[in-house]
């Protein structure tokens, strides 16, 4: 795999979704630390119901992409948002990446709930395979957006079963890496602060190796796509 500057991602980026701006420059009007009674809360965010949906369908698909689609993920998406302190997020790109922390750590302990141990640290972070170079790996990390396209797109379902059949492990750091941004110190972090005493172990070094796994399987089920779509099954 080469790296994206050398070449560039076939996938479009997402459209910055229409409002986007109007409603970052109304949220931080609002967190000015001036009280604010309900009225005036509902006046400035009036004609915003849109821009709300699309934060909480970006919520949504993160969460079912790590737990699967159904009740439970609303219920994540509930909790995020609940625990969020809005006074926190003046700034929007740091305030989606609050939200996706809040969702992220309800996540993994609803899996650690659902499968105790099932992530539980590597033994060993030693490569599990050589589908990617070392020097190659960070440079190889799936933009959000392009992941999020294609989890979206018409390979939606291709896409998404290959998810759930992964391991649990590789699917959580495939998906908080890939999807959530998160950096490999930081998945590591959010692992073992949450997914229960086995997981206590996590270290950067074997999320990598783990989101290495992760890699190298989807670029296998895309090459299996591709072929199959050139012989026309």
């Amino acid at each position: 795999m080469t790296h994206e500057s050398a070449s560039p991602s076939l996938i479009p980026p997402l459209p910055v979704p229409e409002g986007a701006h109007v409603f970052a420059e109304r949220v931080h009007e609002l967190l000015d630390g001036r009280p604010k009674d309900e009225d005036t809360v509902a006046h400035a965010l009036e004609g915003m119901e849109a821009m709300f949906d699309h934060i909480a369908a970006g919520l949504y698909t993160l969460a079912s992409m790590l737990v699967g689609e159904g009740e439970e993920s609303v219920r994540l998406v509930e909790t995020a948002i609940a625990t969020v302190d809005a006074s926190a997020c003046g700034d929007p790109v740091a305030g989606r990446k609050t939200c996706r922390r809040a969702l992220s750590i309800a996540a993994i302990e609803l899996l650690r709930r659902r499968s105790p141990g099932s992530l539980a640290a590597p033994e060993t972070a030693a490569p599990a395979s050589t589908c990617i170079d070392d020097d190659d790996l960070d440079a190889a990390d799936v933009r959000r957006t392009e992941f999020e396209r294609m989890i979206a797109g018409p390979d939606r379902d291709r896409v998404r079963r290959w998810l759930r059949e992964l391991p649990t492990d590789v699917r959580t750091v495939f998906v908080l890496r890939a999807s959530a941004g998160f950096t490999a110190q930081e998945t590591a972090a959010l692992l073992a602060a949450n997914g229960g005493p086995s997981a206590a172990g996590w270290s950067a070094g074997a999320v990598r190796e783990k989101f290495r796994e992760g890699l190298c399987s989807l670029a296998s089920q895309l090459l299996q796509a591709s072929v199959g779509q050139g012989s026309g099954i």
